[in-house]
């Protein structure tokens, strides 16, 4: 036993002694087993008890018996290890493209090692804070940090890149790094705390969100604060140590800095035209803005992709009242064709159960357990396989069959990812809804394997004692109950010892005499006068079906219609296809509600919009504190929908869908985006103060900052890089966010080189800079002493 985890039950195999009905099997790949379930308390760590588990069967192994094996079935900790290691993979690689991005921006390896610095401490210092609030290292956290390979650099890159540019200019590098450091400071804590005001409410969303991306966003708060504080400390310390007497500059550094001279004129050239043709740049922005409202509404929509956890099930469904025999004759006809998959090498594992769900059940459901081999092994992902499978098996007569992936982020009911909950005060009523519903689905060809958790399809029979006539028997009511219990059920009578075990006796009439109703004629009662009476005498039979159980919803009477999705329909154009069903079809005082998947993807599209409207809001007080004007921050925003449209361009293009990964990025392209726009906005608001003429401040602020923008943008791309072409283990999930940073960043730098200083050209002409206003009331101070 280890600490965190309880023995939920058994499913003993095959065989069981007496005369009893055999009620459940377990096989692994087609041999008898027991299969024995152990499931984690709420607060355990999954790879903490999964290592106990291990242990702990490794400790049993030596004391079994000749012949028996001992495997792991199912182990929920190697996809979660095995998504670490991608990330730590991801990580590393991150680090590396954004140092090669430093080098070739700088062409230095003094220059270099600055940056390269500021990652490790930053980083380090994040885990102290999360060791401090009891954080965990997990999927989501590790995600955050490789994002934050590329926003901890950018701060020491302003500021490094500041100095840099003084020293090229004849400066003394203590001196430089003292000037430079002050003159980029406003920018560093403007930049920092917009990204902290993004990254901060993704930690406060509510419901399971919330839950899973709140480690997610502390870190990277905490990962950008402590990288600001390093940017204004130690990297100035280390410039004026590093660069002191280094005036040879290598062929390399020398070709870099004349590839910016070069492409600073031309730039210089562009915002020449630009200015002179601003509305041309305010149509432009506009339309784009537009373009994104389009992409929004034609991406398809759903809560979570897809993951290939390395494990996919096979959900067999008999007709109620299938014997066990009946269920586990197709079961072994599934399995025998999923044995191909061992014997090919794509499966290591088939986990057959009859019933399907722990702790028995109706035997006319069984569940099959296909356990693929490593991520590394195989070819074919595990959606591929499953749709293969799905094809072979879903004809087998007699039974129904659903294969089923496990969904992302641990939510249940992948194989049908619709559940519409159909609520009222009566079943009869709720039952001519779900008709309706369900007669409507099949005409949508969006909509596959329809299904309803309230089928009368149970066969009963209704036994309804003639009391009267029991009593004029002699029979009591107490005597027929009991008769029917012992001759259709069964009933323990007493035990029995051999040979130092323990048997049940159990009575019960042989399968051939109870298989019929009439077979109710050939059972007797004795009555008081000893006499047997025939049970036909005193009972009359009813046949009918029912349903097998009666649901409640929100504690009201509730039927669910489930339902999958054919391939290309989604679960966004599911849910708005059942919400005008119940608007035109269902009277205004039934109640409709969503379980599973959809209520997840009802409840977080809500909260992450509000987050986003949240971050918005946020942002442009931030900003508008910070720089004493609400013009500024109008014009830094123009960014945003720029990065947004970038973005959804980047999903189109590479198939994904807007999902919670997808829009967690969105969320975050707000504090990148707005980024940019405050270096340049910021710069031409110093140029202006020291007497530049507005047009002129404006295009050499955007022209200093050419390169600085470029090198940060460029990290937080290639930082996102190893996002995008993730493979193996949780791929799917890092992807989005992948997609979303580096099309949404790569479109918004390109457009805030233009667009920032056209709008800044329309909306900042009569508007100081927070450093002039503190200016004015230094010098009032000193009139007034």
């Amino acid at each position: 036993r280890a600490d965190g985890y309880v023995v939920r039950l058994a499913d003993v195999a095959d065989v069981e002694v007496g005369a009893q009905d055999t009620r459940n099997a377990a096989r692994a790949n087609g041999q008898a087993a027991v299969s024995i379930g152990i499931e984690q308390q709420s607060r355990a760590n999954t790879v903490a008890v999964s290592e106990g588990v291990m242990a702990a069967l490794e400790r049993i192994r030596p004391t079994l018996p000749d012949g028996i094996a001992l495997g792991v079935n199912f182990d929920r900790a190697q996809f979660i290890n095995a998504s670490i290691h991608e990330v730590f993979r991801a990580l590393g690689i991150a680090l590396a493209l954004v140092l090669v991005v430093i080098y070739c921006f700088l062409g230095t390896v003094r220059a270099t090692l600055i940056p390269a610095v500021v990652v490790p401490v930053s980083i380090i210092a994040t885990f102290s804070v999360m060791g401090a609030l009891g954080f965990s290292i997990n999927v989501l956290l590790l995600l955050g940090l490789v994002l934050a390979i590329g926003l901890v650099v950018d701060d020491a890159i302003i500021v490094l890149e500041n100095i840099y540019r003084r020293i090229e200019g004849g400066q003394p590098p203590l001196l430089a790094s003292i000037d430079g450091a002050n003159e980029i400071g406003f920018a560093v804590i403007a930049t920092t705390l917009v990204l902290i005001s993004v990254f901060l409410p993704v930690s406060f969303i509510e419901g399971n969100i919330g839950r899973l991306f709140g480690e997610f966003g502390i870190a990277l708060a905490a990962a950008v604060a402590f990288s600001a504080l390093v940017a204004l400390t130690l990297t100035p310390m280390m410039c004026s140590k590093i660069f002191a007497g280094a005036s040879n500059r290598g062929w390399f550094a020398r070709q870099v800095d004349r590839f910016f001279r070069w492409l600073s004129r031309g730039y210089a050239r562009l915002l020449g035209w630009t200015l002179s043709h601003n509305w041309v740049i305010v149509l432009a922005a506009l339309l784009v803005t537009a373009l994104a409202w389009n992409l929004f509404s034609a991406l398809p929509k759903e809560y979570s992709p897809k993951e290939d956890r390395g494990v996919f099930y096979v959900i067999i469904s008999a007709p109620e009242g299938a014997s066990f025999d009946y269920t586990d004759r197709y079961a072994r006809q599934v399995e025998d064709v999923l044995m191909d998959y061992v014997a090919s090498g794509e499966a290591r594992r088939i986990l057959t159960r009859v019933p399907a769900g722990w702790g028995g059940g109706s035997v006319s459901s069984a569940r099959v357990l296909v356990l693929l081999a490593d991520w590394s092994v195989r070819e074919r992902s595990a959606e591929e396989i499953a749709n293969e499978v799905r094809g072979r098996i879903q004809h087998l007569p007699g039974v129904q069959v659903r294969v089923s992936t496990p969904q992302g982020l641990g939510v249940r009911g992948g194989d049908a990812p619709l559940q519409v909950v159909l609520g009222g005060g009566d079943y009869a009523e709720i039952v001519e809804w779900r008709d309706k519903l369900m007669a409507r689905s099949e005409q949508n060809p969006g909509l596959v394997g329809v299904e309803s958790d309230y089928e009368e399809r149970t066969p009963e029979i209704q036994i309804s004692v003639n009391r009267d006539r029991a009593a004029t028997l002699g029979i009591s009511m107490q005597n027929i109950g009991r008769t029917l219990e012992t001759m259709l059920g069964s009933r323990i009578v007493t035990r029995y010892v051999d040979r130092g075990l323990e048997y049940n006796v159990v009575l019960q009439s042989r399968e051939v005499d109870r298989a019929t109703p009439t077979d109710l004629r050939n059972i007797y009662v004795r009555s008081t006068s000893g006499q047997m009476v025939p049970l036909s005498n005193v009972v009359t039979l009813h046949e009918q079906a029912g349903p097998s159980e009666l649901n409640r919803f929100d504690r009201l009477r509730a039927i669910t219609v489930s339902a999958g999705l054919a391939p290309g329909y989604s679960l966004g154009e599911a849910i708005e296809w059942v919400n005008e069903f119940a608007r035109s079809e269902l009277p205004p005082y039934a109640r409709v509600n969503f379980d599973g998947e959809s209520r997840e993807f009802v409840q977080s599209g809500s909260s992450l919009y509000w987050t986003f409207l949240l971050a918005l809001i946020v942002v442009f007080l931030v900003l508008a504190a910070q720089f004493e004007s609400f013009r500024h921050p109008l014009i830094i925003m123009t960014t945003v929908p720029l990065a947004v449209t970038g973005a959804l361009a980047g999903l189109a293009l590479q198939g994904f869908s807007i999902n919670v990964y997808s829009q967690i990025g969105i969320i975050l392209l707000v504090g990148l985006a707005a980024k940019n726009g405050v270096l340049i906005a910021e710069f031409a608001n110093q140029l202006r103060d020291q007497g530049v003429e507005f047009r002129q401040a404006i295009i050499d602020g955007a022209r200093i900052r050419l390169r600085p923008v470029l090198m940060t943008s460029l990290c937080t791309i290639f930082g996102a890089v190893p996002l995008l072409l993730a493979t193996g283990a949780g791929a799917e999930s890092r992807q989005p966010i992948g997609v979303v940073v580096v099309f949404g960043v790569v479109f918004s730098t390109l457009l805030t080189l233009v667009v920032v200083p056209t709008f800044y050209s329309l909306l900042a002409r009569n508007t100081r800079s927070p450093r002039t206003v503190a200016r004015l009331v230094e010098r009032l101070r000193e009139k007034t002493a």
